[in-house]
């Protein structure tokens, strides 16, 4: 499965955690963002659970966006960057 994964974390030493968290998931596209591609079921809940554990969820917020193959396709950007590799992205269902 394809995740995007975007957080807004008030505390610096939080939010370094984070990061080092999901760069051994994914790929930072933008400060806040990244791209998890290929992951089971199991790591996407051991990412999430991971992340849940360093925050303070009374002030921070993470959003997880599943995206299917026919969104990745259609996806368009402006900038520098790349589009997500989708020839690796598989649909399991």
């Amino acid at each position: 499965m394809f995740y995007l994964v975007c957080f807004d974390i008030v505390d610096n030493r939080k939010r370094y955690r984070v990061v080092k968290i999901l760069k051994k998931y994914g790929t930072r596209v933008q400060k806040s963002v990244f791209e998890c591609p290929n992951l089971t079921e199991k790591q996407f809940l051991k990412l999430k659970h991971r992340i849940e554990d360093s925050i303070d969820a009374t002030e921070d917020n993470v959003r997880y966006y599943y995206l299917s193959k026919d969104c990745i396709r259609r996806m368009e950007y402006s900038g520098v960057g790349e589009p997500p590799h989708i020839e690796r992205f598989q649909v399991v269902g």
